[in-house]
């Protein structure tokens, strides 16, 4: 009995001990509105576009304002001799394409490009053209209106590697618009793809590439190359199909 007693009193003494050595830390501290608030840096202000008169944004760069065509030059040396009339300018086809002087990395791209009203052909035969991204990418310009072709050739495509996720063609005669988003590739030292190019185009407000991860160069023969490069100008194609030819206007650039 006495032994049990001692026992039990020196498990008793065991745990007030143990006890007095539990420390109690503080709690933390509730959740407030602010705590997850921060105040700077404030995002810089760009005035947007005026719709009434097609303007830019205050930081874009204008590549044609319907004046003329001094933000271009032909692929073929000198300066770009597309004819610009009324506020647009219109491919000529007894020209090559034209380039932007300036080269680029990642941006959005604005332009807006308009088919005959009296167009002929079909397929790719039809209101052909292209914007090509860094010099390397192509972004197809075809009238698509009532007008089939191959999926990945079609207006709005990665020319033949994706189709668009939609055909948001206008009537000929009427303006259609690209708004682009493009991120540049980064290159490994030994020249392939570390960070691939990546691209969304929406036309006419509807979405036809949602970041599409571009695979390589765009083109007509074979499939797409790695090509290491920079910074690079867009070009805008002079396609010799037989059909009438398209028109520009209001293209601007925001950099990234």
């Amino acid at each position: 009995m006495k032994k049990l007693i001692l026992s039990l009193l020196a498990l008793s003494v065991a745990v007030a001990v143990s006890a007095q050595e539990k420390k109690e830390y503080p709690k933390p501290e509730g959740m407030r509105p602010a705590m997850t608030e921060f105040w700077t840096p404030q995002p810089k202000v760009v005035t947007p576009g005026d719709i009434k008169t097609n303007s830019a944004p205050s930081d874009a760069i204008v590549l044609f304002d319907g004046k003329d065509l001094s933000a271009w030059k032909s692929a073929n040396g000198g300066e770009a001799d597309w004819k610009v009339h009324n506020g647009v300018f219109t491919v000529d086809k007894s020209k090559g394409d034209i380039l932007t002087k300036q080269s680029f990395g990642s941006f959005q791209l604005h332009l807006e490009w308009c088919v005959p009203k009296n167009i002929t052909g079909s397929s790719q035969g039809r209101g052909n053209s292209g914007v090509f991204l860094q010099d390397k990418y192509e972004v197809q310009i075809l009238d698509n209106y009532n007008n089939e072709t191959y999926a990945n050739g079609q207006a709005g495509s990665i020319y033949k590697q994706v189709m668009p996720l939609a055909n948001a063609m206008r009537k000929p005669g009427e303006w259609n618009v690209y708004d682009i988003i493009y991120n540049a590739p980064i290159f490994n030292e030994d020249g392939t793809y570390r960070v691939r190019p990546t691209v969304t185009v929406i036309q006419n407000g509807v979405l036809l590439l949602n970041n599409f991860v571009i695979q390589g160069t765009t083109e007509y023969i074979g499939l797409p190359r790695v090509v290491p490069h920079g910074d690079g100008p867009i070009r805008l194609q002079m396609h010799g199909d037989p059909s009438e030819p398209i028109s520009f206007r209001n293209i601007w650039l925001r950099e990234l």
